[in-house]
């Protein structure tokens, strides 16, 4: 089975700077895979790439298990870099614009409109729609030739948070109805709330990638306990040294929080007070942080 999105080795140079190095990327059928990473990280020039906007310096592109075409990209659709309209037409007559242009049914006019939740507002003047809506329209037009392999490149960039709201409903909508949805963005909350899996990207290196809970890595326990050295001792004792550390005073402790009630009567067995046990994961934007931050490193 072809995958949606494969990349061997994708580099991109722009005379001595490279904006994208070396880049294996896979985005599997029918997810929502979120392409994350600071700004100038190199997503909006990798996006390019596989749409043939841009062509490579080096490596290869498949999309849905061909190469990318620019203006020939069959069964995929794309909003790069915020969408382009007719201003003072409506939204419906800009849609019906490009439905002609590409040979696709009025019918799907509407049901793309209602996708994207415009269907009310559909007869008003595109300048006259708010950045939110413009951002939908620009779906909607992605969506008219119904395609299988959907591109969006940082598609709340600008929106208030009722349009970022909205934004994530969309993207979570489509990828329950089947379509595979690879979306750019430098917000981790927002591809931690809609994303399947996660590639973060810094430098143009792809320096991580996995689901959230991956990212993540394993739960432990977070302890607060009088006296804080008696009880740091004893569970070093308990865990081993190497799964114990002092922080913010308290212990964090990396060990499996099903193992919470037997610590527990441990420490309060050699008279430790526990004030506080429970279960800790690891902050998800320190993670980030800290993925750039190596990436950025590597290539310095």
């Amino acid at each position: 089975m072809n995958l949606p999105v494969q990349t061997e080795g994708l580099t991109k140079r722009y005379g001595g700077l490279t904006a994208v190095h070396d880049l294996h990327l896979t985005v599997r059928a029918g997810e929502v895979y979120g392409f994350l990473g600071p700004n100038g990280a190199g997503k909006t020039t990798t996006l390019r790439m596989l749409l043939g906007l841009v062509r490579p310096s080096a490596g290869t592109v498949r999309l849905l298990g061909r190469p990318p075409a620019a203006g020939r990209l069959t069964g995929v659709g794309a909003l790069i870099e915020g969408p382009a309209f007719y201003p003072y037409l409506s939204g419906r007559d800009n849609l019906r614009v490009m439905a002609r242009y590409a040979g696709v049914g009025a019918d799907r006019i509407a049901l793309v409109l209602d996708l994207v939740d415009l269907t009310d507002r559909a007869g008003d003047r595109y300048t006259g729609y708010s950045l939110g809506m413009k951002q939908r329209l620009g779906v909607a037009a992605a969506l008219l030739k119904d395609p299988r392999l959907l591109i969006l490149d940082e598609p709340t960039n600008g929106l208030d948070p009722a349009g970022m709201a909205d934004m994530r409903t969309l993207i979570r909508r489509l990828g329950a109805a089947g379509c595979t949805v690879l979306v750019s963005s430098h917000l981790l909350g927002e591809v931690e709330q809609v994303c399947d899996r996660v590639g973060v990207v810094a430098r143009g290196r792809l320096v991580a990638e996995g689901s959230v809970a991956e990212l993540r890595g394993a739960a432990g326990l977070r302890l607060l306990a009088d006296p804080l050295d008696a009880a740091a001792d004893r569970a070093r004792e308990l865990v081993g040294a190497e799964r114990v550390r002092v922080v913010d005073g308290g212990l964090e402790l990396a060990v499996e929080p099903e193992r919470a009630a037997w610590l527990n009567a441990e420490l309060v067995g050699a008279g430790i007070a526990v004030r506080e046990l429970r279960r800790q994961e690891q902050d998800l934007e320190q993670i980030f942080f800290n993925l750039v931050e190596k990436g950025t490193a590597d290539v310095a």
